[in-house]
């Protein structure tokens, strides 16, 4: 393709996944708020169904603060499986359009469709016959994006949410974003969007007055990524060979955990399930990462990565319980562990064998 030519990029979003889903599949939950994850007393809510995000509901939301602002609010245990079968059958139907798939989550991708398979000549026409397909194939409804680069792409899809789609042109693109508060910049998080009012900066208008020089100094590497999105350019293609940072796996307990040998007993179901991850998708990791979430919400992580990657179950669990231990005795009851492994790399059997001295 001529480097020159412009792209056409659509994000594809789906509306409230899991619950969703599981509306779908119970026609009990069908116009009721339901949260997927959490209970009622403990743990996060994972997602929130349109009917409970009219309540402030949220995901990432302790289950307990979702259940004050919407007393109604039914909690549906996760099927991560069905999920993921779902979602397969989503990105089949993004396949009969385009081989250029950049998945960013089961239930969200960008699809380069500059030359898609079936010739259709306008981005928004492919983004339509997907949405059809996606509504026929599964009885869930999607939310497109497009435009000629993946920031504003993503930022369309969130314009016509649930259910619509949006277009940016490239003639609309600056006006677009000058008008955009700071924190609706996706890559820009509650700190640094305090963090740039403070410095004066509240609109993508307000950095687009900014040198590159200025936006570097305050924001290091990523002052070059605002500069030019707030003049509304990404070079960033889709990439459908894009690299996972990393395979994790957390609980949250019905229980508060002090005791050594009941959080290592914890501990192993999620290095399993990590593992089996390793294993199935043949990469192996360097970086092994321990997640302690406190009875008071504080969160902290201790990672420990070696020469070589962990080359085996049993390397992976020695190297999380040893964080551990390294953490007695708690300071506070613990109400979350997780376990992660990034760095990651390789086949397994392109890597050298590990034998950890620990």
């Amino acid at each position: 393709m001529d480097e020159n030519r412009q792209r056409k990029i659509i994000h594809v979003d789906m509306d409230a996944f899991y619950a969703s889903v599981e509306q779908r599949d119970n026609p009990e939950l069908r116009g009721k708020p339901v949260a997927v994850g959490g209970s009622r007393e403990r743990g996060v809510v994972a997602a929130a169904s349109y009917e409970a995000r009219k309540f402030g509901v949220r995901s990432a939301m302790p289950s307990v603060t979702a259940k004050r602002q919407c007393p109604d609010l039914i909690f549906v245990k996760p099927r991560f499986e069905i999920y993921k079968a779902v979602s397969q059958q989503i990105r089949e139907i993004f396949a009969e359009h385009t081989a250029i798939i950049e998945p960013l989550s089961l239930d969200e991708a960008y699809l380069d469709v500059t030359e898609n398979l079936q010739n259709i000549p306008l981005a928004r026409d492919v983004a339509l016959a997907i949405r059809a397909k996606i509504k026929q194939e599964t009885g869930l409804n999607a939310s497109a994006g497009i435009s000629y680069n993946k920031f504003l792409a993503k930022l369309a899809s969130d314009h016509r949410k649930p259910n619509g789609q949006y277009v940016i042109t490239p003639e609309m693109g600056p006006a677009f974003v000058e008008g955009l508060p700071v924190g609706k910049f996706h890559g820009i998080g509650p700190a640094t969007s305090a963090k740039m009012n403070s410095l004066g900066l509240h609109t993508g208008l307000d950095m687009r007055n900014q040198s590159l020089e200025f936006m570097q100094a305050n924001f290091g590497k990523a002052g070059s990524y605002f500069y030019w999105i707030s003049r509304g350019v990404d070079n960033r293609e889709v990439r459908a060979d894009r690299i996972r940072k990393s395979i994790g796996a957390e609980n949250t307990f019905s229980t508060d955990l002090t005791e050594f040998d009941v959080m290592v007993a914890e501990l192993r179901p999620l290095v399993d399930k990590v593992w089996r991850h390793c294993e199935d998708k043949g990469t192996l990791g360097r970086t092994v990462t321990l997640k302690m979430k406190f009875n008071d919400f504080e969160i902290i992580s201790r990672s420990r990565s070696v020469p070589v990657a962990v080359a085996s179950r049993s390397d992976l669990e020695r190297l999380s319980i040893a964080l551990l231990q390294n953490e007695m005795p708690v300071p506070k009851p613990v109400r979350l562990l997780g376990v992660s492994l990034s760095a990651l790399q390789g086949e397994l059997q392109d890597e050298p064998q590990l034998g950890l001295p620990i």
